[in-house]
């Protein structure tokens, strides 16, 4: 049973952020780094696991998805969230599943580089903190 140590970054990160931070030649790859060194806690769904497995399937390899995805199953900072309602915020459908595990877990950053996701500013209720993967890194610390 994993414990929740207390954590100012709360936050849910779309697939192609992740695939653009897995390689360690990124220059985003820190967000990598600060998964696996427990500096932020990660919020997912079985739907959103599914996908990184696909995509990472496809962008790197069989063996990397499986490797990765294995560790951050493993991660005391990484949660599994089970989502009871959909938002339905988002234009493509497909991705809406992210949204819905942001309100889920009450996290306080969604992490898309997606233009897709830009609607959600204008979103007044549920309040949705969306940074794109610069963005990210140039906030502060909440």
């Amino acid at each position: 049973m994993k414990t929740k140590k207390s954590m100012a970054n709360k936050v849910v990160i779309d697939t192609n952020v992740l695939v653009s931070a897995l390689s360690s030649k990124s220059e985003y790859h820190k967000l990598v780094i600060d998964i696996l060194e427990e500096q932020i806690e990660v919020y997912i769904t079985d739907e959103i696991l599914l996908e990184y497995e696909e995509i990472l399937r496809i962008k790197y390899s069989e063996n990397v998805a499986i490797n990765f995805l294995k560790a951050l199953k493993e991660l005391p900072n990484v949660f599994l969230v089970q989502v009871y309602f959909r938002w339905n915020l988002l234009k493509d459908m497909d991705d809406n599943k992210f949204v819905d595990c942001y309100v889920a877990a009450n996290a306080n950053i969604l992490i898309s580089n997606d233009k897709g996701f830009r609607i959600l500013n204008q979103v007044e209720f549920p309040v949705i903190r969306l940074m794109t993967i610069e963005q990210y890194f140039v906030q502060p610390t909440i």
